[in-house]
């Protein structure tokens, strides 16, 4: 299994990143040893990988370009295929639509949605859909400026896109059809004022959403209806212990396959939050905060066989990896670590 890493690299962005480094990683001492590192990329942040695992997408942080590569699976080595612009400014993230035929992506400046033809070889092809999100500022003077969409993944049934907008306190439904987004029944959800909605994770098995709001650190629990594409929020929570009084930004959010505890990562109060979740309401309790031993996790992911969390210090460049405690969901750190230039995303071939 091969795990591809995306960095910063640019001097705006005071980073230390290579490009995207590619790793073989051993799922069961929770390691990661070098393959390859695809120099030249300009901030290659947020990645994606097809079903197959033979074609790899990168978004341009700061630019307006996403990139494919060709994954050789018995390596894991990348080859570039193409590039293609979104029509916008510092992508964000991308999802696959399941046809692979279509990849959206959010333009985190100018705030708008692109959807990019994918050809059946993997290339990239011209926008087929630029959509402008809208509505009233949040009341932030510095981040909230503007509209800010910073994440677009499909639902488990690939029919609706849900896309936190951290400039606009919204988390907007669309329907997907035919490589085209369309405003869902409930076409958004308004979030606290100056919440600032970042990611989203779907519960694998429940009808359960949960939002991380990056701007006052906290973490939306919400029901979330497969049919229509609506969501309706019934808890907020901090992602920060209560005895904690500093600054501090919350980033990723992630829950495990059986679908009992969801993580978030801090940062300021560099470390993943632990949460339980209530099989029957979905509602969380807190199990605990771990440091990450670095600075600014700005992104964090289990394993696929869900015995280590790997988190991704950006501002220490270093990746550290923790074991998962499968009955109480708590995590306990390994004692590795591995050198990379500010890392930003981590995802994982098998």
């Amino acid at each position: 299994m091969y795990a591809y890493i995306g960095s910063r690299t640019t001097r705006e962005r005071n980073a230390r990143g290579e490009g995207i480094t590619v790793y073989k990683v051993d799922q069961e001492k929770g390691t990661l040893e070098l393959v390859q590192v695809v120099k030249d990329l300009v901030n290659p942040s947020f990645l994606a990988l097809n079903k197959a695992g033979d074609r790899l997408y990168t978004v341009h942080g700061d630019k307006s370009d996403v990139s494919a590569f060709s994954v050789d699976k018995a390596t894991g080595k990348l080859t570039f295929i193409n590039q293609q612009s979104t029509e916008g400014k510092n992508p964000v993230h991308l999802a696959l639509d399941p046809s692979e035929r279509f990849l959206v992506v959010s333009n985190h400046i100018g705030g708008s949605l692109a959807v990019l033809n994918v050809a059946q070889d993997g290339s990239l092809g011209s926008i087929n859909q630029l959509l402008k999100l809208e509505g009233p500022l949040g009341p932030h003077r510095v981040e909230q400026p503007f509209s800010k969409p910073h994440f677009n993944p499909f639902d488990h049934s690939g029919n609706f896109v849900l896309v936190p907008d951290k400039g606009l306190d919204r988390v907007f439904s669309f329907r997907f059809d035919n490589g085209k987004l369309f405003p869902a029944e409930q076409p958004f959800v308004t979030t606290r004022e100056g919440a600032g909605p970042r990611h989203i994770a779907l519960h694998p098995n429940a009808a359960f959403a949960y939002v991380v709001n990056e701007l006052d650190s906290t973490v939306t629990a919400y029901r979330f209806d497969t049919q229509t594409g609506a969501l309706k929020p019934q808890q907020v929570l901090p992602s920060l212990p209560a005895t904690y009084t500093g600054n501090s930004r919350a980033s990723e959010i992630e829950i495990d396959r059986s679908g009992r505890f969801l993580y978030a990562s801090n940062r300021g109060y560099d470390s993943v939050a632990v949460f339980a979740i209530d099989e029957g309401t979905g509602l969380l309790s807190p199990v605990e905060f771990v440091a990450t031993e670095g600075k600014t996790p700005r992104f964090f992911t289990l394993t696929p066989n869900e015995r280590y969390l790997f988190a991704l210090n950006e501002d220490s460049d270093t990746i550290i990896s923790m074991k998962v405690d499968p009955k109480k969901g708590g995590l306990s750190k390994t004692g590795f670590s591995v050198s990379t230039g500010s890392p930003v995303c981590m995802i994982f071939s098998v």
